[in-house]
């Protein structure tokens, strides 16, 4: 397994805007060790001008970073009823994929109409050698393990997966430990990872289609009591999962980009030798 740090780590609460840079990104992720970044429209997407795009690709190249995943715009890391338009055109993205070096897209979905489009898109991004990916979200068809598996079964592409996220999951009272990975496998497309602790009393509450409003706070992956980290990467060592896991959460209101990232990276690498 390879770890991949997500430009979130820098994202203001807007997630349109970042703290940083993407070159100093990136030179905290190289001189850290992660061998991939995540990159999401706060720092390029299909809106930036060719030459923003071409700067990132060559940064990342330079440290010989590769860029794991694409999110292309603002309305999928938003989750709001625009997240599954570009669905319907999902060229400018495949353009921004191959721009960027990389072969995974994440997209959005919501409502039983994304599946014939998300079959058109994949259709497409294979003609480009190019996978898509949805993520497992509150308030998407991916809420659920078996909405999920219901959803990957009917768009039934090959290039058309999924983005393990046992946080989200855990949000919505699904089990995300080993049997669920084992369900996932033939979808496996990448891993994020995020923590949290629910409690009644918890100071952030997202709304969640399945369980309603669901109140927890944002604790460091390395904290106890959130998600259950051992048991995900035993449910990861026994698919044989040996692509990206990403540190996808976003740490504004616990520490500092820099201290996150490399705090993340030493919990991680126990699992990832």
């Amino acid at each position: 397994m390879k770890l991949s740090l997500s430009v979130r780590v820098s994202e203001t609460s807007s997630k349109k805007d970042s703290t940083h840079t993407f070159v100093q990104l990136t030179e905290l992720a190289a001189n850290i060790g992660y061998e991939a970044m995540c990159m999401r429209a706060s720092q390029v997407g299909i809106h930036s001008p060719l030459e923003e795009i071409t700067a990132v690709r060559k940064q990342a190249e330079s440290l010989n970073l590769k860029i794991s995943m694409i999110t292309g715009d603002f309305p999928v890391p938003l989750n709001n009823d625009e997240g599954p338009d570009g669905l319907r055109n999902i060229t400018p993205y495949l353009d921004l994929t191959e721009l960027l070096g990389s072969n995974l897209i994440r997209i959005a979905m919501k409502v039983e109409e994304d599946i014939v489009w998300a079959q058109r898109a994949a259709d497409e991004a294979s003609e480009r050698g190019i996978r898509i990916a949805h993520q497992s979200h509150t308030q998407s068809l991916f809420e659920t393990v078996d909405g999920s598996i219901d959803v990957l079964k009917r768009v039934d592409r090959d290039n058309f997966g999924i983005i393990y996220e046992p946080a989200n999951l855990d949000l919505c009272a699904q089990d995300y430990g080993v049997e669920t990975l084992k369900r996932f496998s033939p979808y496996l497309f990448n891993v994020y990872l995020q923590n949290h602790i629910r409690r009644p009393e918890g100071n952030t509450h997202l709304l969640t289609w399945i369980q309603g409003v669901v109140p927890h706070d944002p604790i460091r992956l390395q904290d106890e009591g959130g998600i259950d980290f051992p048991i995900v990467f035993e449910g990861l060592e026994a698919i044989g999962y040996d692509g990206y896991v990403t540190v996808h959460q976003a740490f504004r209101e616990i520490m500092e980009p820099e201290d996150a990232a490399e705090q993340s990276y030493d919990y991680l690498m126990q699992f990832c030798k």
